[in-house]
């Protein structure tokens, strides 16, 4: 498991009040640190979503080429394919 990380992040002005709006009895947390945990979560899945995006792309493209352009690997040709990148 990934140790723990500090992080120590100063916002002022319309960012503050905008983090001010989202915590405490008002807002959607109870604390900051809680909303910068969501904020960062989101963020991994987002990005998660995208990778996910790109290999669907890439897939629905293989598998719409014709039979005569696959080319038959086996395993180690595509480790060492997949070593190169």
């Amino acid at each position: 498991m990934s140790k723990s990380m500090t992080l120590n992040v100063r916002v002022s002005g319309t960012l503050s009040d905008f983090v001010a709006a989202n915590v405490g009895e008002s807002g959607s947390y109870e604390n900051v640190s809680e909303y910068v945990r969501d904020l960062i979560r989101r963020d991994k899945e987002r990005v998660e979503s995208e990778h996910l995006g790109r290999l669907k792309a890439e897939l629905t493209v293989a598998f719409a080429a014709p039979e005569s352009d696959y080319q038959s690997l086996d395993a180690d040709a595509v480790i060492a394919r997949n070593a190169l990148t």
